[in-house]
């Protein structure tokens, strides 16, 4: 695996992450990140993980658990150009693209220090997060590195999904993650690691159509940060 630099070894990237803890929590709170690569007689992630074929909107609440902690993300995706999480009631983030084009508008609003963060795609890059629209909208993040996928079963004493999903493990350095991935909706209902913890759980989901209303950023009295002037300025 490639070496890289810490974020706050990257020019710029100090005094923007320094800027916001919201903005951490939601560029933490991206994706369930795994990283792994494929061996040419496996699945490809891209194979079995894919956004073809998703639906035009979708509406979902999942519950997350990161470092023991326990998480509550909802999102409203319209199709592949309009996207919008809420995490934790403490952040809200806005993406915003031409359809099919890798490169997106981002915006961060942390509720709590009423900040809000712009930042685009290939600062993102810049400053080591290495996020695309897939990574933002499908629940998880593109591989990097070593990894093995393969069709399954739901594993003995599995949670529930909330409507149908087909299993896949998941492996990486001998441990598996089992994800149960809705092909309708096209992002995981259910991550359970081997030991049977859940670690991702869509509680709700719909495909209703979604009003223009819901992508409008409501900033006022928040502080203004261009992340990206500051970025291209180092």
């Amino acid at each position: 695996m490639p070496c890289m630099r810490r974020p706050d070894a990257i020019p710029g990237s100090r005094r923007l992450l320094r800027g916001s803890a919201g903005l951490r929590l939601a560029l933490f709170a991206i994706a369930v990140v795994m990283s792994f690569s494929v061996p040419a007689s496996e699945l490809k992630f891209e194979q079995v993980f894919s956004e073809k074929g998703e639906p035009a909107s979708l509406h979902y609440e999942a519950v997350f658990a990161v470092n023991g902690g326990e998480h509550r993300l909802e999102v409203w995706r319209d199709g592949n150009r309009r996207l919008k999480r809420r995490t934790d009631e403490a952040v809200e983030m806005y993406a915003f693209r031409k359809s099919d084009d890798p490169e997106f508008r981002l915006s961060v609003l942390d509720l709590r220090k009423r900040i809000h963060t712009r930042i685009d795609r290939t600062n993102l890059y810049r400053i080591g997060n290495f996020t695309d629209w897939f990574d933002l909208a499908h629940g998880l993040k593109h591989p990097a590195g070593d990894y093995q996928v393969a069709r399954s079963k739901a594993p003995v004493g599995a949670a529930r999904a909330i409507t149908a999903c087909d299993w896949y493990d998941l492996t990486v350095d001998n441990r598996t993650t089992h994800i149960c991935w809705s092909a309708e909706s096209r992002i995981p209902l259910l991550m359970q690691t081997q030991e049977g913890a859940v670690v991702w759980r869509v509680a709700s989901l719909d495909r209703n159509a979604l009003s223009a209303k819901t992508f409008e950023i409501h900033d006022e009295g928040f502080i203004r940060n261009d992340a990206n002037q500051d970025i291209e300025r180092d």
